[in-house]
């Protein structure tokens, strides 16, 4: 697998927030289940490597910060490589599946995103409340560079499932069903889980006061 400049142009890869290979009508290509275990299963994890090590580690990078993420990052194909005779395309796209591992090792540094995401609030303290755009974008999704900072505390707050849940959605920009696949739980659950997240986050967006409220949540 060859190294990769996360900060460079070809770090943006694809359309679909969370990158690698997708059709241009937002459809699946055939690329989004290979086969894993076959004799060319090393030439197929340089592939993905290709395709998803950029965006994984801007996940990563948010929820554990830029040092672990890219330790993460190496550590999330390390294990699909071991792993690759579990996958089951017939299951899941290959791209919730590795958001999936790499969702599973970042839960270790848990500790390190709640401190991260309290520093984020109070560091962004005093700072004029964010405005939502005029445009209509961020009807649809949390806007993660600036209002997760200010309603923080809240989203440090949730349970690791829940957590998981709304960065998969707002961050890796995952769907629902994605996000299910992700997470092996039911898409109704993911459902279920962002409807309580709306409802948290909401009701500290109202108590703190703030101009924005998070009803922007991706879903499918």
């Amino acid at each position: 697998m060859k190294a990769i400049r996360y900060d460079s142009p070809e770090a943006d890869i694809g359309t679909h927030g969370g990158g690698g290979p997708r059709s241009g009508t937002g459809g699946e290509t055939d690329g989004d289940r290979p086969e894993l275990d076959g004799r060319d299963a090393s030439a197929v994890f340089g592939g993905l490597f290709d395709a998803y090590a950029a965006p994984l580690y801007r996940y990563l990078a948010r929820r554990v910060g830029p040092d672990h993420a890219h330790d993460l990052v190496s550590e999330t194909f390390l294990t699909a490589f071991k792993q690759r005779q579990t996958y089951d395309p017939a299951t899941a796209a290959v791209r919730s599946w590795l958001y999936g591992i790499a969702t599973n090792l970042a839960r270790r540094h848990v500790r390190q995103e709640v401190r991260g995401l309290r520093a984020a609030s109070r560091a962004d303290a005093g700072r004029t409340p964010y405005q939502p755009s005029h445009d209509g974008i961020v009807s649809d999704r949390v806007d993660a560079q600036a209002l997760a900072r200010q309603i923080a505390p809240a989203i440090a707050d949730l349970s690791d499932g829940d957590r998981d849940v709304l960065f998969l959605t707002s961050w890796a920009q995952l769907t629902t069903v994605e996000v299910a696949e992700a997470l092996d739980i039911p898409v109704g659950t993911v459902r279920s889980r962002l409807h309580r997240i709306r409802r948290q986050l909401r009701t500290h967006a109202a108590t703190a006061h703030l101009t924005a409220t998070p009803e922007a949540i991706h879903h499918d």
